[in-house]
């Protein structure tokens, strides 16, 4: 029996965390929480999921932050990433341009940027994208 697709979860939030847990476990993902950086980092290192789905404003900027942390990670860097944020694509990208230095987003890049409230459709849609190619757990 093939294992289903690791899909690590990080965000502060546990309304938010619970829902995208039982969204994407229903649509069959293993799903890993994770309440900010540190226990971010620490489960993408221990269980390298096939994708991150990241709240960006997390207290301290901890969502930028990890990140940039896992892009820094030679074993990590190459997992693609959903970034979600109450903050309007548009306005995340000027900051991205003019604070930062996080890539495009699209999936070439293996980056997504969704606006919260999530639309599910388009979230699970992401998530099929960008773990098309993974391997199982």
């Amino acid at each position: 029996m093939k294992k289903p697709i690791k899909v690590l979860i990080v965000d502060d939030e546990p309304d938010m965390r619970v829902f995208l847990c039982n969204l994407l476990g229903g649509c069959g993902y293993a799903t890993i929480p994770a309440e900010d950086r540190e226990d971010g980092l620490y489960k993408a290192k221990r269980e390298r999921p096939a994708l991150i789905i990241l709240d960006v404003m997390m207290p301290n900027k901890d969502g930028l932050q990890l990140y940039r942390d896992l892009k820094e990670d030679r074993r990590l860097k190459n997992i693609p990433v959903i970034m979600v944020s109450s903050i309007g694509r548009k306005t995340f990208l000027q900051y991205q341009r003019s604070y930062c230095t996080l890539p495009e987003v699209d999936s070439i890049t293996q980056v997504a940027y969704l606006k919260k409230p999530l639309n599910a459709e388009e979230l699970i849609g992401w998530v099929h994208s960008l773990t098309a190619a993974a391997p199982a757990a």
